[in-house]
């Protein structure tokens, strides 16, 4: 049996820099994109080499789909961090943590060798929707 798919696009978050959606959503479901530190009107980067500002406005872009897609941070499952450098690890984690104060979600964070756009920190999550 086919389950009914919609894709997810808001003006809230940046614009995807690539082909694929900003997330999907799948009945209960909506699978977000990883999301990076840029403003969604300018699609400069915000926090410049500033992790946690980085952090923090990735996390304001995440909020934005999740609530396009009828969603929010207390129906976020699984996200995954995406690091240039783990020295940062620390310092994301109490910004994330913000986001996730009471039951945090399920994660993994993984340090990689590039991001887009040289920005030091994406993440992507999973949530049920309403």
């Amino acid at each position: 049996m086919s389950q009914e798919r919609s894709v997810i696009q808001t003006e809230s978050a940046p614009a995807a820099i690539g082909p694929y959606s900003q997330a999907v959503r799948a009945g209960e479901l909506v699978f977000c994109s990883g999301q990076i530190p840029l403003d969604p009107k300018s699609g400069d980067l915000v926090g410049g080499d500033d992790v946690v500002a980085q952090t923090h406005q990735v996390m304001k872009n995440l909020e934005a789909v999740l609530k396009a897609a009828g969603s929010s941070f207390d129906e976020v499952l699984k996200t995954t961090i995406y690091l240039t450098n783990l020295d940062d690890f620390v310092k994301v984690n109490e910004a994330y943590a913000n986001y996730f104060p009471v039951t945090p979600p399920a994660r993994a964070t993984v340090q990689v060798s590039r991001l887009p756009k040289g920005v030091d920190v994406e993440i992507d999550a999973v949530a049920r929707c309403s």
